[in-house]
């Protein structure tokens, strides 16, 4: 993995005030099917990066076990009671994250170890109580001593994803308190969802983290214009999947033979943004990278002057907004 780092230092404790810090995202390429090989990577990385001064560290949509792009990029995938699909799948659901469970305790650990606010996107496996056996889209956020401070289901899987996972609740969306300040996060195609991101605003977010599978021009545009409205500092993240790493379970699908395996499906395109909508760290893509930029606490104070949607800007007398929480 290539680095772009500041001035490495020793592991320490940090603690946030009106002073500049570091952060920093993982754009990995998860190994399929082998959620503990992913886990190793990150805590690799994570090791990495707060030597190098980092406070925080993030990872892309359902980084374990990684994005499903056969869903879109293998012919024959939705064909019903098919069974090289069924198999895909449970070796998908197999290597999803139970909450809690094994691999979250691993998780915690790493950001304990480490000194991290760590934010990494998972499939989230149910083995028991109401949901058994459903998978989700969600979204961790575990503090610098190893709590898992929130976890946010996605609220609509997009498109061909409501074959794979069920739609999340409110439960989550929101920021947490973290030692790096107010963390937030949002799934996807949910920084379409005027409602959710104003959630997410209305909780006071520092740093939100927009997850995507790639973050291509349109996502780039929703994570700026995030920033912009949110009056915050976005990390938008993406995630490195080639050809190769896809299954080849479909025998009807003769394009997967043909491909070249290292090609790419997920480009990465993992950035940091400020409060002003501008980017702190320009996009890095086709490579596992980890990409740190500084950011200042006080440029939200600065920008808040102009626009602040949940307070001078947001008009209570005349509009309502209500989150319903189960």
């Amino acid at each position: 993995m290539s680095t772009a780092s500041p001035s490495p230092q020793e592991d320490a404790p940090f603690e946030v005030a009106n002073r500049p810090f570091n952060v920093a995202i993982a754009q990995l390429r998860p190994e399929p099917d082998d959620a503990a090989a992913t886990i190793a990577k990150l805590a690799d990385a994570a090791a990495d990066a707060r030597r190098s001064g980092a406070t925080v560290l993030a990872t892309g949509e359902t980084s374990i076990p990684g994005y499903p792009s056969w869903i879109d990029h293998r012919r024959g995938a939705f064909l019903w009671d098919d069974a090289a699909t069924k198999s895909v799948y449970a070796r998908y659901r197999a290597s999803s994250v139970v909450v809690p469970g094994p691999l979250t305790e691993q998780l915690g650990t790493i950001a304990r170890e480490h000194g991290l606010v760590l934010v990494i996107g998972v499939s989230e496996r149910v083995d028991a109580g109401p949901g058994n056996r459903t998978l989700y889209n969600s979204l961790l956020t575990f503090d610098a001593d190893g709590r898992l401070a929130n976890h946010h289901r996605k609220l609509v899987p997009t498109y061909t994803e409501r074959a794979i996972w069920g739609p999340g609740d409110g439960r989550g969306l929101q920021a947490a308190e973290t030692a790096a300040g107010r963390v937030g996060g949002l799934v996807c195609w949910e920084h379409w969802m005027p409602l959710a991101r104003q959630a997410l605003h209305e909780s006071g977010e520092l740093i939100h983290t927009a997850v995507w599978p790639t973050v291509h021009d349109k996502h780039q545009l929703a994570s700026r214009h995030y920033a912009l409205e949110g009056r915050c500092f976005v990390l938008a993240v993406g995630q490195i999947i080639r050809e190769g790493d896809l299954p080849t379970d479909w025998p009807e699908d003769e394009n997967a033979s043909q491909n070249d395996p290292d090609q790419h499906v997920l480009r990465g395109g993992s950035a940091i943004i400020g409060p002003d909508g501008d980017y702190i760290a320009e996009p890095v893509y086709d490579r596992e990278a980890l990409i740190f930029g500084e950011i200042d606490p006080t440029a939200v104070d600065r920008e808040a002057m102009t626009l602040d949607v949940t307070g001078h800007y947001a008009r209570p007398d005349v509009l309502h907004f209500e989150v319903r929480k189960p």
